[in-house]
């Protein structure tokens, strides 16, 4: 049935955001900072080779010139609106050369950085052009001048910009990172698709992601969301390096996904025996001669829900509660639908939201099925709602406690972060570091 039901119901066949973010330029600036040891490492690998006089300083014909070390001095990343990053690298190389003392010359390198979005759905970033320029370090010679000046003539601008481009393999290779399959629970996955090139603009750059679900490795077809996601306009204000914003959607998402894969499917025990419960509920005894531990079993009857309001987020859970006894030989003898509301507390740990329960702010029980008369909705809650108001957080808990892996790349990591709930979304300010230096 719930297979048949899927089918009929209304299911997420098009692509579309429920999550996203925006780096500022604050955080463009820390990566532009972080990368300087990593752009002099690629570049300087090259050009103090062996053969990188004919890279930068050669010609056909021998020039006397060789490189003997390179150092990033500056390295800067501007936004241009509606297309993408200027990269501007300045180096200092030092030159040795056969007929004249050692001196140190700069090299400054201006890129165009476009990002493109792949046939595999990951993005990568492109240098469709670049110019460079060799200039004296010191003006103290007058052959200084002329020398880098013949220099700066021998510069080949396609092979340079040849090395810019391998520059960027490991940059791309952490934008693969980001559609990673993550870990939810040991039979849920969860992965973040880009469903375009980002937005560039002053205020920074802007990503719409869209958050898919598997469950036993099976993609998992959510519901449509209702409203359409789109960054709020409180994300673009943050002094912060990058702010992720995460719907409503995404969390009922992500609750529909548990649902499938039977997370919410549990045994409860429970402090009464049917001997105590005969007391209350006569045709008990009759049922069971022999004094057995009462069980609860719950599952849901329908896909959970989660509530988002400014300061708050709850979850509402829709359970069928079936009440028994014997083990392994379960059998049920009354049924019960519980309608329960969580809070919900939202944290933040390394790159991923820790989601627990709060207290039970509101639950309401009625009698489904008996097999043992009619039993009113007050003694219900006198004998199961203690039960499922302390054993269903425990559960969710369990079930949620390694977290849930927000978008993120291998090689960064969130600091100072915090955690804005709203109504219908999530806000996460947080800043960047870097996780380890890149090799």
């Amino acid at each position: 049935l719930g297979t048949l039901l899927g089918l009929l119901g209304p299911v997420q066949t098009f692509r579309a955001p429920d999550c996203g973010g925006i780096l500022t330029p604050l955080g463009l600036s820390y990566i532009a900072e972080v990368s300087k040891p990593y752009v002099e490492m690629a570049l300087g690998r090259d050009l103090v080779a062996p053969a990188a006089s004919a890279l930068l300083l050669g010609s056909p014909q021998p020039s006397g010139h060789r490189i003997t070390s390179v150092k990033a001095v500056d390295l800067s990343l501007s936004l241009i609106p509606e297309a993408g990053l200027q990269l501007d690298i300045e180096l200092e190389l030092g030159i040795a050369a056969l007929l004249a003392a050692p001196r140190l010359l700069t090299l400054s390198i201006q890129a165009d950085l476009h990002v493109d979005l792949g046939p595999d759905g990951n993005l990568q970033l492109l240098a469709p052009a670049c110019r460079a320029s060799v200039g004296a370090r010191s003006t103290k010679e007058a052959e200084s001048k002329s020398s880098s000046s013949s220099l700066g003539r021998e510069v080949d601008i396609n092979k340079l910009c040849l090395n810019i481009s391998k520059m960027l393999l490991f940059p791309n290779e952490q934008l693969i990172s980001l559609t990673a399959l993550l870990p939810v629970t040991p039979s849920c996955q969860l992965q973040y698709v880009p469903l375009a090139v980002p937005v560039f603009s002053e205020q920074g750059i802007a990503l719409s992601l869209q958050a898919t679900f598997r469950a036993g490795g099976v993609a998992v077809p959510v519901p449509v969301s209702p409203v359409p996601f789109s960054m709020p306009e409180a994300a673009t204000s943050s002094p912060a390096h990058l702010v992720l914003a995460l719907s409503e959607h995404f969390y009922s998402s992500l609750f529909f996904t548990l649902e499938r894969a039977g997370a919410f499917n549990i045994t409860i025990p429970s402090p009464l025996s049917t001997a105590a419960l005969a007391q209350q509920i006569t045709q008990v005894g009759s049922l069971y001669p022999e004094d057995l531990p009462v069980m609860l079993r719950a599952e849901l009857r329908s896909s959970p829900r989660v509530v988002l309001e400014e300061d708050r987020a709850a979850l509402k859970l829709f359970l069928a509660v079936h009440i028994g006894a014997g083990s392994p030989d379960f059998q049920s003898f009354l049924s019960m639908s519980a309608d329960v509301t969580t809070g919900l507390r939202l944290g933040i740990t390394d790159t991923r939201m820790m989601i627990s329960a709060a207290t039970i702010e509101d639950a309401e029980l009625s009698l489904a099925a008996s097999n043992v008369g009619l039993v009113p909705a007050a003694l219900l809650e006198e004998l199961f709602l203690g039960t499922l108001c302390t054993q269903v957080p425990a559960w969710m808990d369990e079930v949620l406690r390694d977290g849930i892996h927000l978008p993120h790349t291998s090689g960064i990591t969130y600091s100072d972060v915090s955690v804005a709930i709203h109504k219908d979304y999530v806000l996460v300010p947080c800043n960047l570091r870097l996780r380890a230096a890149p090799g």
